[in-house]
């Protein structure tokens, strides 16, 4: 008897397109709130930087999990596990980055008012 090849470990289609739409309804707030960010009529000062920097970032590497969870190999587990990481690491990046311009906005440093 010929031995059979090891499948690798599968995630249900189902269990993917849940997975989809949360990121992608999570990628539209993150895209809304830089949209509103930015769009407000203060003047910008080199301090936003760095929030934008983190907003931007956050959001690049969300739109590569988004992407990634589009393709058809992120049914094998282990590519899947790796885009649920990697999208993770892109909420935190994002989160950093609203952080960044609350307090900004609290000390009075920057001219772009999250507050009104």
């Amino acid at each position: 008897m010929a031995a059979e090849p090891d499948q690798p470990e599968r995630i249900d289609s189902t269990f993917r397109s849940g997975s989809l739409t949360a990121v992608g309804i999570i990628l539209g707030f993150s895209l809304t709130f830089l949209s509103r960010w930015a769009a407000n009529p203060n003047e910008w000062s080199r301090i936003d930087i760095v929030p934008l920097a983190l907003l931007g970032t956050g959001i690049g590497i969300q739109l590569k999990a988004f992407s990634n969870l589009m393709s058809r190999h992120s049914l094998l587990a282990s590519h899947y596990d790796r885009t649920r990481r990697l999208f993770m690491i892109g909420l935190v990046v994002l989160t950093l980055g609203i952080a960044a311009a609350l307090v900004n906005d609290v000390l009075g440093l920057s001219r772009q008012n999250m507050f009104g």
